[in-house]
């Protein structure tokens, strides 16, 4: 991405209430704006979230009250102490709303946190980040600025797409290896140290925070009858530059778009890398809300929104995300472990034109297979995002089905962790004068060579990818005509624009 994102507010900004530029607001200028929260009891605190349907924000959008409720009556069956833990990984690649709270307005987190945590009675506050940088520093330094060091701990999780899952966040701050557990166990029941745990994520914690300031009237002021407040989203120009925008739930999504001065382009991505895509005609008359999102056919998630520029290639930026998801499963059932990269390889032959036909059945068949059938929701989620792009951009299939590939460039609009450094920055050639369609390579490294009908390798101008680089030497080595080899990429690819 290009630099810090910005903030931008439409109507009085509420959670990025006295934030400007790059400005973090201390414990002193917090307290200027936000008064400390007071201590509430339980049925306090549940007739605040019932009062206006407080949801969660990390994706689900799950009720906060019965969240709240279900730790409450395990801690007392089991007369035990709760955790509070913050989600605050933000795993998904094109987001940065919570990265933002925690690097311009920490306390607000902690005070919703230090509300719910009162309310239960909690032993500990536990915060989840990935960060590592300006965000982190910021939360860490608030917890000493707010005096919590014996009662709040910060605890840095590896960076990747599915440690945000709640299972998989448990596991970490546990100490364990930070994957989806492979079968379902509820934060609620046992979650830190084996504690019922109220798990829920950053921007939860902060909306808490604003709700018992404003109570239920005030909060109700803004947004609509059946989803009050405001809403954070994370919108990526099509500079790749990204803006934080805090807006009334309600508003026209092309409004949002105006403000940030893009367009929705040829389709826009809605609710990350597990949600789904909207064509431009949808996108003009979407509203930011769950409603509206879910009954024109995508979900508002945790507020992801990346609209595809007109000249990027949306197949070959659909196969550079399919190649990450695949990769970024836990590996622990089949669904994930093989179906997702199989998925990922069709994608990518569709997008180079490479048996397109047979790609595509490849695709919506694997899809199919593996969806449900996963011991977690990685594998629905990306088949979802997948399925929604073919239908999208179903003239672009079609331009890649008939003429092999549709001419534009892929400009890595959509953000994929350290691609860049996963690029080896050569290609594999052929030498048709010596190639005799033995058809080794192509069952050497399947993720990088297809055969043709008559066996003869069809190659694709990206990169060898590093993880895939000892595969492709073994391929040329063993070729038995001496055909296969390598070549540098071009400069144009390898400055992130290859043709799709």
């Amino acid at each position: 991405m290009n630099g810090a994102p910005q903030i931008l507010s439409i109507g009085p900004a509420r959670l990025f209430r006295g934030v400007t530029g790059a400005r973090r607001l201390d414990l002193v200028s917090h307290r200027a704006l936000h008064r400390a929260p007071s201590r509430l009891s339980m049925n306090e605190v549940l007739a605040l979230a019932e009062g206006v349907d407080l949801r969660g924000r990390g994706g689900a959008a799950f009720p906060f009250a019965r969240k709240l409720r279900a730790v409450a009556d395990a801690a007392g069956r089991r007369g035990s102490r709760t955790v509070v833990l913050v989600n605050a990984t933000e795993g998904e690649p094109a987001s940065a709303k919570d990265k933002m709270l925690l690097a311009r307005k920490p306390h607000l987190v902690l005070d919703g946190a230090l509300i719910a945590a009162g309310a239960l009675g909690a032993r500990e506050i536990v915060l989840g980040v990935t960060d590592g940088g300006v965000a982190e520093r910021s939360l860490r330094t608030a917890v000493q600025e707010a005096g919590l060091s014996r009662h709040a701990r910060v605890v840095h999780l590896p960076e990747r797409f599915i440690t945000g899952e709640g299972g998989a966040l448990v596991r970490g701050v546990n100490g364990e290896t930070p994957i989806p557990p492979g079968q379902k166990v509820r934060a609620a029941e046992s979650g830190v140290d084996g504690s019922p745990t109220l798990l829920s994520n950053a921007e939860t914690f902060a909306q808490l925070a604003v709700l018992a300031e404003l109570g239920v009237d005030g909060y109700l002021a803004v947004g609509t009858p059946t989803e009050p407040g405001t809403v954070l989203l994370t919108v990526t120009g099509h500079d790749g530059r990204r803006t934080v925008v805090e807006t009334p739930a309600g508003v026209l999504l092309s409004e949002v778009f105006r403000r940030c001065g893009v367009t929705a382009g040829q389709g826009v991505m809605v609710g990350g890398y597990h949600g789904a895509w909207l064509s431009p005609a949808a996108a003009a008359t979407v509203l930011v809300s769950r409603e509206s999102m879910t009954g024109a056919g995508a979900a508002l998630g945790a507020g992801i929104i990346v609209p595809l520029d007109a000249g990027t290639c949306p197949l070959g930026e659909v196969a550079r995300v399919a190649e990450y998801l695949g990769a970024e499963s836990a590996g622990q059932c089949g669904p994930c472990r093989l179906g997702l990269p199989a998925i990922a390889r069709s994608v990518s032959a569709l997008a180079a034109g490479r048996s397109a036909g047979e790609a595509l059945s490849a695709i919506r068949q694997g899809s199919g297979v593996v969806r449900g059938r996963g011991a977690c929701s990685h594998p629905d989620g990306a088949t979802r995002f997948l399925l929604s792009a073919l239908e999208v951009f179903a003239d672009d299939v079609t331009a890649h089905l008939t003429g092999g590939r549709c001419g534009r460039p892929v400009q890595r609009i959509l953000p994929v962790p350290g691609a860049e450094a996963s690029d080896s920055g050569m290609r594999l050639t052929v030498d048709w004068s010596r190639c005799a369609g033995h058809g080794l390579c192509g069952h050497l490294v399947p993720e990088l060579i297809h055969l043709d009908v008559f066996g003869y390798p069809v190659l694709t101008d990206a990169a060898v990818p590093k993880r895939l680089l000892r595969d492709a030497l073994q391929a040329a080595e063993m070729c038995p005509a001496l055909a296969l080899g390598f070549g540098e990429l071009p400069t144009t690819a390898r400055h992130g624009r290859t043709h799709g």
